[in-house]
């Protein structure tokens, strides 16, 4: 059969329909209002009943009048003739890039604060059209970040600086996942390009004219070398105590959390210089910042 204009789809009808809880009344309402009883099938024991005045119901909105009560024994139903339901199941492929509106996402609710990691995203893979989670596609930004001090002051050298380091708890909050240390050795939560920075503080009462403060690495996790070092020195004047700092950082590839670790050294000429350190304020402490994916 020939057709003019757009052939049309293959299309699936149904019909709305209410069942009712019957008992000794004449009047029900219906689901859904109408012009006239014309408008529906009425079924009393699956009997069809006539419709219009002074024959079996008459209907007007949602008002449904029966010309004699049924009892609490019927079974009555109703089909919506006027409220016919046509779906169309589209062919596959059958959308194109035409018949999508350029508003099919401004014009939804926007986001107001960052996804979830678990709300999705659609993304062309290679023309194929996919869904992935935000934790894969996040990013932009510094996601760890912390910083350990020593606790407590000690005298002469030290290779590593072997014990009293805590995670800094006044006035801190750290970003991400926490380093972890044993007996001086730091290991980094995640694998990544870290910035790693030493500040010290060192006292003496007299001279002494280096003082090396070292950030020392190890890729096997046994064998440690220098990552780099900054010198500082003292140079006593009169009688009084006096104070020196050392400051450096550099940049650690973590390929290996198992193995690649860090240690902090103190090489003094004067045994007598002391590194100070605080549980309350950083004196001496260590900074790692994890930049971006190895």
């Amino acid at each position: 059969m020939a057709y003019i204009g757009n052939q049309p789809t293959d299309n699936f009808v149904t019909f709305a329909t209410q069942n009712f809880s019957t008992s000794a009344t004449s009047s029900y309402t219906l689901d859904h209002a109408v012009s006239n009883e014309n408008e529906i099938a009425l079924f009393i024991n699956n009997v069809r009943q006539h419709p219009g005045s002074g024959k079996a119901y008459t209907a007007t909105g949602t008002a449904l009048t029966l010309s004699e009560n049924t009892a609490s024994t019927d079974v009555m139903y109703c089909i919506f003739l006027g409220r016919a339901i046509q779906s169309t199941v589209p062919s596959t492929n059958s959308i194109t890039a035409a018949m999508v509106s350029n508003d099919l996402i401004s014009g939804k609710d926007a986001l107001a604060s960052e996804p979830a990691d678990t709300d999705e995203f659609l993304v062309s893979d290679a023309g194929t059209l996919k869904r992935i989670d935000y934790s894969l596609i996040k990013g932009g930004g510094i996601s760890t970040a912390g910083q350990w001090r020593l606790t407590t002051a000690f005298t002469g050298a030290a290779n590593p600086i072997a014990s009293n380091w805590e995670e800094v708890d006044t006035s801190y909050s750290r970003l991400g996942s926490a380093m972890s240390e044993s007996s001086g050795v730091f290991t980094f939560p995640e694998t990544g390009v870290y910035l790693v920075s030493f500040n010290t503080n060192h006292a003496l009462n007299g001279d002494d004219r280096v003082i090396s403060n070292y950030i020392n690495y190890t890729t096997d996790n046994s064998t440690f070398a220098a990552l780099g070092y900054a010198d500082s020195f003292i140079q006593q004047t009169g009688s009084n105590t006096t104070y020196s700092s050392g400051a450096f950082q550099a940049f650690f590839d973590v390929t290996n959390t198992s193995t690649h670790k860090v240690n902090f050294q103190i090489a003094v000429a004067n045994s007598s210089t002391q590194t100070q350190g605080s549980s309350t304020i950083n004196a001496t402490y260590v900074t790692f910042i994890r930049l971006g994916d190895t």
